[in-house]
């Protein structure tokens, strides 16, 4: 057995980080909780698609970028980070299955079926392709949804997710592997089990999500076979504190052809894809830290604010 203390950490230190960090860092405060399984002032709808019935969110206007939380998370998570996108941007932020408003139903919680449900939502939205961001678990699901649904991603932002379970830390494996509904009970005066309780359309369903979550995280697997066959850029962003081997990190930033020759004077030989490990943050920090969309958005635009040493020579000389 462990205690209330204990599992707040434990949960935290899955693949799949919680809504509330507060044992942890001290993010901005969200606003108030809306009413039980109600759209916060009218913003949201519902889309039932295979089974699921997905809550969903639309910000900003331009170009649609796909918004995934993380685990025992919502949409809300994500504080000060999606204004930031949605200003030049069409963020459509979804609450995955049984998480916020997104009922869990009685579905499996396979992130594979997540990311195939994530492909067929944008293109209900009248987006036959659209960029996407996922961190922790909606990392996962937005790998899966372009290994899977790839003429559906343009380019794909992966945050704080691995691509196999060995990637974690050999510690964060075994405390994984005893989340169940067993911990329900102890989490009730929680800041997560709060989050999940003000806006759940089915409150009672708490312990199975973490039964379904716990299942998830007991799963051996290993995509690294398929993560080469990814055609669009693809950015992967880490915390340098975050819960997975720096091994494992670069290793993923290889199998997408990334880290493993020199760019040359002229950028020639520079791969498409991009690596960033951010200073001082952890996995517990990342979704609600403003620097998360300063890092990703020149990505998402096509941009690069660095020039070749040549273009430098020929500015100067102007």
């Amino acid at each position: 057995m462990f205690h209330s203390s204990n599992l707040t950490a434990l949960i935290w230190l899955t693949a799949v980080a919680v809504t509330s960090a507060t044992a942890f860092a001290e993010p901005p405060k969200p606003a108030a909780a809306p009413a039980q399984g109600k759209a916060r002032a009218g913003k949201g709808k519902q889309l039932a698609i295979n089974g699921v019935d997905y809550y969903y969110e639309i910000h900003g206007r331009g170009e649609p970028l796909l918004l995934l939380h993380g685990g025992l998370g919502s949409i809300d998570m994500f504080g000060p980070v999606l204004p930031m996108l949605a200003k030049g941007r069409r963020v459509i932020a979804v609450d995955l299955q049984g998480h916020g408003r997104t009922p869990l139903g009685e579905r499996p919680f396979r992130v594979q079926a997540i990311g195939d449900d994530m492909a067929e939502l944008v293109k209900r939205l009248g987006h036959p392709q659209v960029d996407v961001l996922g961190y922790s678990l909606g990392g996962g699901v937005a790998l899966r949804m372009a290994l899977q649904q790839p003429a559906a991603v343009r380019r794909l932002v992966v945050a704080s997710a691995p691509f196999s379970d060995d990637g974690y830390y050999p510690g964060i494996r075994a405390q994984q592997a005893q989340v169940n509904a067993g911990a329900a009970a102890m989490m009730k005066d929680t800041p997560m089990y709060k989050s999940y309780a003000a806006i759940a359309p089915k409150v009672e369903d708490f312990p199975r999500l973490l039964d379904a979550l716990g299942t998830f995280m007991k799963q051996k697997y290993d995509w690294s076979a398929e993560i080469p066959k990814l055609k669009m850029p693809v950015m992967l962003v880490y915390g340098d504190s975050d819960m997975f081997r720096p091994e494992h990190v670069i290793k993923f930033y290889q199998l997408l052809g990334g880290g493993l020759q020199d760019a040359g004077w002229n950028r020639e030989t520079m791969s498409k894809n991009r690596l960033a490990i951010l200073p001082d943050l952890t996995h517990y920090e990342m979704f609600a830290s403003p620097r998360l969309a300063t890092t990703v958005l020149p990505f998402l635009n096509g941009q690069s604010g660095a020039k070749s040493w040549a273009e430098q020579l020929r500015s100067a000389a102007k």
